[in-house]
């Protein structure tokens, strides 16, 4: 993670896990086999779809791995029929935690997490009673090396962007859900290269926490992205990259 005072950023990528290549395959397979469910598995009108077959190919998942996981998502083979779920919960100081899930069983994610919640200092919530600090919305992002703030700015706009933040080492534009893979097409076509495009829990209402209180915060993430069900998970409190590398 770099820019911990950006939005964007806390959202919780833990490199660590993601060296674990079977656990980002899997993951990777379930946002196919959901993208399929909800939009069909032609990747030429399911912009969703093509974005997680293109990060999939990315990360090397085999393309035996993608089709098998886009026809279990059209239904055209049987397999798990994961579902998109949000959770909500409390880390140690009060922090917001989102929790996004793919989960074949809610009978056993919600356990799963409730456990983990209460082992690291934190509680699983109500819907509702965090989500109210975040909004939903669309994430592009672009290198630096694409323009300068003025020039991406000025773009973005145009192609229906709501607001773009500079990030040091780049820049993110935030859209409107609806207005996401419009906006990216845009960008493209006006010689744009965007390096990702992702719907994200923004916050919009932080914390501030003491270190020791961060250091538990982080805690609970590394067991919750533990857990194979976790897509995602989303705070409301900026934390220092250097507390990402402390056990």
């Amino acid at each position: 993670m770099a820019g911990h005072s950006k939005w964007k950023n806390i959202r919780i990528r833990k490199g660590k896990q993601d060296a674990i290549r079977g656990k980002l395959f899997t993951k990777m397979a379930r946002e196919i086999i959901v993208a399929a469910k909800m939009g069909g598995g032609d990747p030429a009108t399911n912009a969703r779809l093509r974005v997680a077959i293109e990060k999939a190919k990315e990360a090397s998942l085999p393309k035996d791995n993608i089709d098998r996981a886009i026809a279990r998502g059209s239904g055209d083979v049987e397999g798990e029929n994961y579902e998109e779920l949000l959770y909500e919960g409390k880390a140690p100081g009060g922090v917001g935690v989102l929790v996004e899930v793919y989960s074949e069983n809610r009978n056993r994610t919600v356990p799963e997490l409730r456990h983990t919640f209460s082992k690291n200092g934190g509680a699983l919530g109500e819907n509702g009673s965090v989500s109210w600090q975040f909004k939903h919305c669309g994430n592009i992002t672009i290198a630096k090396d694409q323009g300068d703030e003025e020039t991406i700015t000025l773009a973005a706009l145009e192609a229906g962007a709501s607001d773009v933040i500079d990030e040091g080492d780049g820049f993110t534009v935030i859209t409107e859900i609806g207005d996401l893979h419009a906006c990216n097409d845009a960008l493209n076509a006006a010689g744009i290269t965007t390096s990702e495009i992702s719907l994200v829990y923004m916050p919009t209402n932080k914390v501030e926490l003491e270190r020791d209180d961060l250091l538990k915060v982080v805690k609970l993430l590394d067991a919750l992205e533990d857990l194979d069900d976790v897509k995602e998970t989303y705070i409301n409190v900026d934390i220092p990259d250097d507390l990402f590398d402390e056990d």
